[in-house]
């Protein structure tokens, strides 16, 4: 059983989908809302898994990371916000790199640098890979160097749920290191990158991609000085990558199409009254949801047409949802809005719809306000997806283990 430290956990989307594995447990689970005095995804979280591990409602940054060395924690998993990532030398000069002050990505590198464990599992909207606008690819490249600074080599794969059979289109980037001294990275060491990101890496073998090359690819080498990636580095990273010593190869890879979960069939029957839309609502849902051109005066003066297409109203019940934000459930254009098939009137979908969305259990976050319900699965990640990552961790696990099993029986032959 590998033991795992969970960031950032939200309602526990992570753990959920690692723990259906059978292979992997959660040791210890961190999650604060930090301004505010109710805590409803820990206590979510906390209620769920009650009697499971250590739950921690702290701010991770004041978190004693030898502390959670005793864990001897294998794995380290965790969805962080997008943020601004810079670097700088230490006052002196001279060695140490200090990250920008309130970013919760040091925070991983902080715990890792203690606790060394062998896996590291991350989720992220997959803009990371573009920001910031003005240093394009910056963030990211800070981040594959400071892995490398750890010794770790790197996966990188933008997943669509959907394309994998999951009830969302829901884009999201997953980046997967793995510690350098690990067999599984041993045994590949001579394989082309290629080939790592079609058949053989991490992400190959559970979301399979067409056998093809990429219209769009490129290989480089980073600067050994993080502080000169972050200062000058910029690059277009594509949706599928790999970084190994200092080598980083990326490509855009097209996925092998699984037939999704449609939203016709995440439907609840027996919907309250009070999920169905009066006139007024759905009048501006349909404007919200329109075609519109609409003539707009910038601060300085200069007047300018905003446009943007029209969406689908209400949604089709034939294909999968579309990606769930915080502000599900609320009058805006991004609110999923259903024509019900018992009832034949518009409504908008309930929380055990959009639980359903990303695969969680009925009723997973009752007890909470539905406003927060909401929001925390428009926070939350496809579950579905992290069960098949979990088991690729025990298949990549399998490879050292039984590697300690052959160096003694190599050891006994002299």
């Amino acid at each position: 059983m590998l033991k795992v430290i969970e960031l950032f956990a939200g309602v526990g989307g992570f753990r959920l989908g690692l723990e259906q594995t059978k292979g992997l447990q959660v040791v210890w689970g961190n999650q604060w809302e930090p301004s505010k005095k109710a805590q409803d995804a820990f206590d979510c979280y906390a209620r769920n898994f009650e009697g499971k591990g250590i739950h921690s409602n702290e701010d991770i940054a004041t978190v004693d990371e030898k502390e959670l060395r005793d864990l001897n924690a294998d794995v380290i998993v965790g969805g962080f916000p997008c943020q601004d990532y810079s670097v700088a030398r230490s006052l002196s000069g001279e060695k140490g790199i200090k990250g920008k002050k309130g970013v919760l990505f040091w925070e991983i590198v902080r715990l890792a640098t203690e606790i060394k464990p062998k896996y590291i599992l991350l989720e992220n909207v997959d803009r990371l890979l573009k920001s910031p606008s003005k240093q394009r690819g910056k963030d990211f490249s800070i981040m594959l160097a400071s892995f490398r600074d750890l010794g770790y080599s790197v996966e990188w794969r933008v997943i669509n749920a959907a394309d994998y059979g999951q009830a969302q289109r829901r884009r999201r980037i997953f980046i997967f290191a793995v510690r350098n001294d690990i067999q599984f990275i041993r045994n590949r060491t001579d394989l082309e990158d290629e080939a790592m990101l079609r058949t053989d890496g991490f992400f190959a073998q559970a979301f399979p991609v067409l056998d093809e090359k990429g219209k769009k690819f490129d290989g480089f080498t980073f600067n050994e000085d993080i502080v000169d990636v972050s200062d000058h580095f910029s690059k277009n990273y594509y949706n599928s990558g790999i970084m190994r010593d200092n080598r980083v190869y990326s490509e855009e890879l097209t996925p092998i199409i699984e037939e999704p979960i449609t939203l016709g069939e995440i439907l609840q029957t027996g919907v309250d009254e009070k999920y169905y839309l009066n006139e007024s609502a759905i009048e501006k849902f349909e404007y919200l949801k329109g075609p519109k051109k609409i003539e707009r005066t910038a601060a300085n003066g200069h007047k300018y047409v905003f446009s943007e297409g029209g969406m689908a109203f209400p949604e089709s019940l034939n294909k999968p949802g579309r990606t769930m934000l915080t502000s599900e459930g609320t009058v805006n254009r991004s609110s999923h809005v259903v024509s019900d098939p018992e009832t034949n009137r518009i409504r908008i979908l309930t929380p055990v719809e959009c639980e359903r969305l990303n695969g969680f259990p009925d009723n997973w976050t009752e007890g909470m306000t539905d406003r927060m319900r909401y929001f925390c699965m428009g926070n939350a990640l496809v579950v579905g997806l992290i069960e098949r990552m979990g088991k690729r961790i025990l298949d990549v696990d399998k490879e050292d283990i039984e590697a300690l099993k052959e160096k003694p029986m190599q050891m006994s032959l002299f």
